[in-house]
């Protein structure tokens, strides 16, 4: 019988009836959204029921609903999702509020709560509930420092201010902390809070399909010939488009055929991104697609692109490296975040300083003029770093923490 479908044996927790929360649930794009989802239907796999709570958002940035044909209530591969409405507090007060919440709690009773993602409401309603009802809270961090969230400096001194005046005992209630680094788990000790017990628990790798067949595919339906650098991501203020753009210009004068392809939701950087692009000429050098829905050809975007860029301010993890990975390409990134360990520097990809343009421009240019050590690192990475992380070994290390809560 496959791992992910066996029900709990000896050493596993009892059957627990779980309710998983987190601001957006796919359809809604983005690495918790996944992460959630995959966790769950493998945990109703080993014969958890799960719950899903999520609000009806297809994106926060800008402030987007999910379409009136998705259903606020559906069983997804034998998960029970339940959208609810969000609302928000208005400008640079973003944030975001599960209508209904505490009522759903109250008519599913779930065994335990496994709220995801720090410095969030359905966080605090998890404790809450909890403590009213005495049933266990676990919170996965999916920690973003200060300086890296979206928005400027009046959402910098709210997050501040929730840091130092609410964050304790949301934080501190939970059964269990899970981080999935150990840079993660030293940012949030930076905070001074009081942590609970502490697990680290690195993401699974959720597969591609085959890559779209044919010559370059992708490259063809979005009208390049020449070799590009890949970007997979929202186009948000913390993923250092910026600067790509700027290194990208430099390898552009030495390779004049070189493009740059930016494929992801508008996340509020692509005006911003465009106007720097008009700035430096390089107009038909560089596409932004937008989001790619079919995973077949993100596939083979990412097979075809000669070297793959994420020079983000901070990634908790950066799981689109794994996804380029696995493909065989090789990746330039940024020194932050929990992203140095897994990238070894110079073994699984190149490693470079957040907003360094003449470094990233440098390790960019190494990687473009040598295919002997473009191949090798791709070969490191798809057959040493990608089979590390998988979604059983996540589920696997969670049945422990749940079994350790629901018996406290």
């Amino acid at each position: 019988m496959p791992s992910g479908s066996r029900l709990p044996a000896p050493g596993r927790p009892a059957i627990v009836k779980l309710a998983q929360l987190s601001t957006r649930y796919p359809p809604g794009p983005g690495g918790v959204e996944r992460h959630v989802a995959e966790i769950s239907r493998r945990l109703v796999a080993r014969g958890h029921p799960v719950t899903a709570y999520a609000t009806d958002l297809y994106q926060e940035y800008p402030w987007r609903r999910l379409e009136p044909s998705v259903p606020r209530e559906e069983v997804v591969q034998g998960v029970r999702v339940r959208r609810l409405p969000a609302w928000t507090l208005p400008g640079e007060f973003h944030y975001p509020f599960f209508r209904g919440l505490p009522r759903a709690l109250d008519a599913d009773r779930p065994d335990l709560l496994h709220a995801h993602t720090y410095g969030t409401h359905h966080a605090a309603a998890a404790r809450k509930y909890g403590r009213s009802h005495g049933v266990p809270y676990v919170l996965t961090a999916h920690f973003h420092p200060i300086w890296s969230i979206h928005g400027g400096w009046l959402r910098h001194r709210l997050r501040s201010f929730y840091d130092h005046r609410l964050a304790a005992p949301i934080v501190a209630d939970a059964a269990t902390l899970i981080v999935q680094t150990h840079e993660e788990e030293r940012l949030i000790r930076e905070i001074g809070l009081e942590l609970p017990k502490v697990a680290t628990i690195p993401p699974g790798y959720t597969p591609l399909p085959d890559p779209t067949p044919g010559d370059r595919p992708f490259s063809r339906s979005i009208g390049i010939e020449g070799p590009f650098v890949l970007f997979v991501g929202r186009l948000a203020s913390n993923k250092g488009l910026g600067a790509l753009v700027d290194a990208f210009s430099s390898l552009h004068r030495s390779d004049p055929t070189a493009c740059l392809v930016l494929v992801g939701e508008d996340g509020g950087e692509l005006e911003r991104v465009t106007s720097r692009v008009r700035q430096k000429g390089l107009g038909e050098w560089v596409r932004t697609p937008g989001f790619l829905s079919d995973e077949r050809m993100l596939a083979a975007a990412f097979r075809e692109s000669r070297v793959f860029a994420l020079p983000s301010e901070y990634e908790a993890f950066g799981l689109v490296l794994l996804e380029a990975m696995a493909q065989g390409t090789p990746v330039v990134a940024s020194r932050v975040g929990g992203i140095p360990e897994f990238v070894e520097d110079g073994i699984a990809g190149l490693l470079v300083a957040p907003s360094d343009v003449n470094e990233l421009a440098q390790a960019l240019q190494q990687l473009w003029n040598d295919p002997e050590r473009r191949r090798r690192l791709g070969d490191y990475g798809r057959d040493v770093v990608v089979p590390r992380y998988s979604w059983d070994r996540v589920v696997d290390a969670l049945e422990v923490v749940y079994r350790e809560a629901t018996a406290g």
